[in-house]
């Protein structure tokens, strides 16, 4: 039986990876090498996936995650990181259960993957576009190299972010003339823009902060973390989940920024009364010094609304109050999630009502199956994408 994978990602590597090799396997990519995006994933470092327990994976998907379900628990998070050790990658879990190469080198994962797909005798066929695909008694492909038929076809051709990688949508247009649903893709782990010019504060990086987010006065992410200002606005761990959570929102959206979040109201005010007490003398900017980071001092005392020269010894009740309102939550305006080209990864893709999570074989067409990124599914960081993309990728590969 002939098989095309278009697509050499994560999910189309695992498909290739566990497709029955009495078959003839041609995996497609229109890029030079093989895995192109994983070379930049988790900053080089690969976050493989996640060592939690399966239900945490499914909570930690943004997008349809009762899709999720089959996939994840046909090929755990386990039996991700089992298949790249008995391959010969060593793994180590840190912080967060996040689980990496112990090399902390993404190309490490690409030469296991090489060596598992070499052994298989898996064709690769590289700088090879597909242009078209055509249904009937089999798939008929044009490439820009020449035209083929299968009797199987595994799309795993990944979303539309960081398109110089190859996830450039590029197939998308075929995908609905075999008639499935593209739901519109947008940018989903991205950085945030925001209203207001922030751009004197690029660089400014925060660990150990709290970020939520309001929608109409809703309160709909509250969590602790690292983050870092942009010339437009802010990213970092916590924006880039907090990116997804808006793709698909709009309305009055308010960020705040907790500078403080160990100390409650009434702590902080009593700190900021020993340092007033400690430097009564001395102008607020500098009596402040050790209570952020110096850069933002300014800053701070602008929304707060007061002189930076001023002596402290002059600071009304109001002023500290708002100072101290301020460190607890330095507001500002969402306008939108960074460019889809520069997002991590995409929210849209292929409908889900259109394939069977358990097989990943479209409900549409026959002997179609699709893996990863490509599908109307997304997570948060820390591994979950990843997962998701190993796990459909490793259904295709075997159902087919």
């Amino acid at each position: 039986m002939d098989v095309a994978i278009i697509g050499a990602g994560a999910s189309g590597l695992m498909a290739a990876s566990f497709a029955d090799d009495s078959n003839n396997i041609i995996l497609f990519d229109h890029n030079e090498k093989i895995g192109k995006k994983i070379y930049i994933t988790g900053k080089g470092r690969c976050n493989i996936t996640n060592n939690c327990e399966v239900e945490e994976l499914i909570e930690n998907m943004n997008t349809n995650k009762y899709f999720c379900y089959s996939p994840f628990y046909d090929f755990t998070n386990k039996q991700v990181i089992k298949f790249f050790n008995e391959n010969g990658l060593k793994t180590k879990v840190e912080r967060g259960n996040r689980v990496f190469p112990v090399s902390d080198k993404s190309s490490d994962v690409i030469k296991t993957f090489s060596k598992v797909l070499s052994k298989r005798n898996v064709d690769i066929h590289l700088n090879e576009e597909v242009k078209k695909i055509f249904k009937s008694d089999k798939f008929y492909l044009t490439t820009t190299k020449g035209e083929y038929s299968f009797d199987k076809l595994i799309i795993a051709c990944g979303g539309k972010s960081y398109p110089n990688t190859g996830s450039d949508g590029s197939i998308y247009s075929q995908i609905e003339k075999l008639g499935h649903t593209i739901n519109k893709m947008k940018p989903g782990l991205s950085a945030v823009i925001l209203k207001e010019d922030v751009s004197e504060l690029e660089g400014i990086s925060l660990k150990n902060v709290g970020l939520k987010c309001y929608v109409h006065g809703k309160k709909i992410f509250d969590q602790l973390g690292e983050m870092i200002f942009t010339r437009k606005g802010i990213s970092g761990p916590l924006v880039l989940t907090l990116s997804s959570i808006l793709s698909n929102k709009t309305g009055d959206i308010k960020i705040t920024i907790d500078l403080k979040p160990g100390l409650d109201d009434d702590k902080l005010d009593a700190k900021l009364l020993r340092e007033f007490k400690e430097n009564a003398n001395k102008s607020i900017e500098n009596a402040i010094n050790g209570l952020t980071i110096k850069r933002l001092i300014l800053p701070i005392l602008r929304y707060s609304n007061i002189p930076s020269q001023k002596k402290v010894n002059e600071i009304t009740k109001t002023e500290r109050e708002n100072l101290r309102r301020t460190l607890k939550s330095l507001e500002y305006t969402y306008s939108c999630n960074e460019k889809l080209e520069y997002a991590i990864i995409s929210v849209g893709g292929v409908d889900v009502k259109e394939i069977d999570p358990s097989t990943m074989e479209s409900k549409l067409v026959k002997n179609l199956y699709f893996c990863g990124e490509v599908i109307d599914v997304d997570g948060f960081t820390g591994g979950f994408n990843l997962q998701f993309a190993f796990s459909t990728g490793y259904l295709a590969g075997i159902n087919i």
